[in-house]
C-alpha cells in the first residue's frame, strides 16, 4: 500500500519539521499511537519503539527516523511486524508563505489479516495524521 498526502500549511518548515520529529508527542495528538519512545539517538538519526493500535489490536515495532532539519524526515523499519515500510516528509518552504508538506507511505504488513484491517482505509488514515499535525501545530504555534 502505498499513498502522498499533501497539505499546505501556515508555519516555517523548521516548526513543521520539529513537530513531526518530535515522535515521543505523537501519543498525546496521533489517534492511533498508544506509546513512542525514541532509544537511541546519534547524530541526525533516531531509533524509536512504538506501539499503535485500536481496542481490538496493538503492535509494537521499532523505526529508524534519518533528520535532515529542516527538509526531510525519512523513516524506515525492518521490524518482523512488515514486509515493507517506509515514509518520507517533505517541508518545503511555499512562495505564498509557510510550508508546503509532503507526506509518502509504502507499508505492507507481513500478516494478510493486518493488512486487509489497515488496508482498507489506509488513505484514510493517512489523511487523519496529516490532520492531526495540522491541529498540533495550531495548538502549538497559534
Amino acid at each position: 500500500m502505498s499513498h502522498i498526502e499533501r497539505v499546505h500549511l501556515k508555519y516555517k518548515p523548521a516548526q513543521i519539521f520539529d513537530l513531526v520529529a518530535d515522535v515521543e508527542s505523537y501519543p498525546k495528538f496521533l489517534p492511533w499511537v498508544i506509546d513512542a519512545r525514541i532509544f537511541r539517538r546519534r547524530d541526525d538519526t533516531l531509533w524509536v519503539d512504538q506501539t499503535v493500535g485500536t481496542r481490538l489490536i496493538r503492535r509494537r515495532f521499532t523505526t529508524v527516523a534519518k533528520l535532515d532539519r529542516p527538509h526531510t524526515i525519512v523513516i524506515s523499519s525492518h521490524d518482523p511486524l512488515f514486509e515493507r515500510f517506509a515514509q518520507q516528509w517533505r517541508f518545503k518552504p511555499a512562495r505564498e508563505g509557510g510550508t508546503d508538506v509532503e507526506y509518502r507511505i509504502d507499508l505492507q504488513f507481513r500478516s494478510r489479516l493486518l493488512q486487509t484491517l489497515i488496508g482498507a482505509s489506509f488513505a484514510e488514515r493517512a489523511k487523519t495524521m496529516t490532520d492531526a499535525f495540522r491541529h498540533r501545530a495550531r495548538r502549538l504555534y497559534g
